[in-house]
């Protein structure tokens, strides 16, 4: 249909996802992506008629949309920290319980100069709000996958941060010789016999950045078993990790030798990031 305009294209947009509980945002998100403008423009001129290339491209979203696929890889961006970070289906969609992990490294180190390695650093989300934070910070941020990395090496750019450098290779392997005061990672820890893997969003994600062998643990294994190398004398290891895998995460801390081993809760109550140092 020619002539509609943005007020009905909302309201066509949220009738197609009805069912869906982020309807009325999941519309405004993606008409803002087909006009390229923000969601407060469409509130400010919401009898502006769509031309009928960006009605069009609007439904092909909202197509992609209703098929289940993420809004953040429909998008092709997502909110993270105080960033807009550009996301595809080589990258995790970075998600809001993550932001303990920053904020925890926040906490931790002074302001002045310390050395931080991003490990698994996907969109590099992480790496990218701590450089954002701590512009005296120089942070490593590494990934198996060449295809995150320039996904990451892209966001560094646009969001203007030329304090991060990035390395390709499998978790402490490809960090520098100097040693580091603190390593942080979200790595995979969904068991791969979830059956979650196969619902929702993660149904769209790169697999080997979500699962893990060992119940989910090996991945988180194979760093706590590294990381003490790589890290100069009371440097801290910061980890997320499934709710119910805090236990086991602590015990191989500590088994490692880190000391003041504790868990910390997300904005939900759960087990979210385990920690310790050398």
């Amino acid at each position: 249909m020619d002539g509609i305009t943005i007020k009905q294209a909302l309201r066509q947009a949220q009738h197609t996802l009805y069912g869906n509980e982020s309807a009325q945002i999941d519309s405004e998100l993606l008409l803002a992506c087909a006009l390229g403008c923000t969601r407060t423009y469409l509130y400010t001129w919401p009898e502006k008629v769509l031309s009928t290339s960006q009605h069009s491209y609007f439904e092909s979203l909202l197509d992609r949309r209703v098929m289940g696929e993420p809004i953040a890889y429909v998008t092709g961006e997502r909110e993270f920290w105080t960033l807009t970070l550009r996301v595809s289906r080589h990258v995790l969609i970075p998600r809001p319980e993550t932001e303990l992990l920053v904020e925890t490294a926040l906490s931790l180190l002074p302001k002045q100069t310390q050395r931080v390695a991003d490990l698994g650093t996907g969109s590099g989300a992480i790496a990218l709000a701590l450089a954002k934070e701590r512009p005296d910070w120089q942070i490593y941020a590494s990934d198996l996958s060449p295809d995150a990395l320039r996904v990451a090496s892209d966001n560094a750019l646009n969001n203007e941060l030329g304090n991060v450098q990035f390395a390709q290779g499998s978790w402490c392997e490809a960090l520098p010789a100097e040693p580091l005061h603190m390593i942080i990672s979200n790595p995979p820890y969904i068991d791969p016999q979830d059956t979650h893997l196969s619902q929702g969003d993660l149904r769209f994600e790169p697999r080997s950045a979500l699962s893990s062998e060992e119940s989910g643990i090996a991945d988180i294994r194979t760093i706590i078993t590294q990381a003490p190398a790589h890290l100069s004398p009371g440097g801290w290891l910061l980890l997320e990790h499934g709710y119910e895998q805090a236990d086991a995460v602590r015990a191989l801390l500590e088994s490692s030798g880190f000391q003041d081993v504790r868990t910390l809760q997300d904005l939900n109550g759960c087990d979210r990031v385990s920690l310790g140092h050398i």
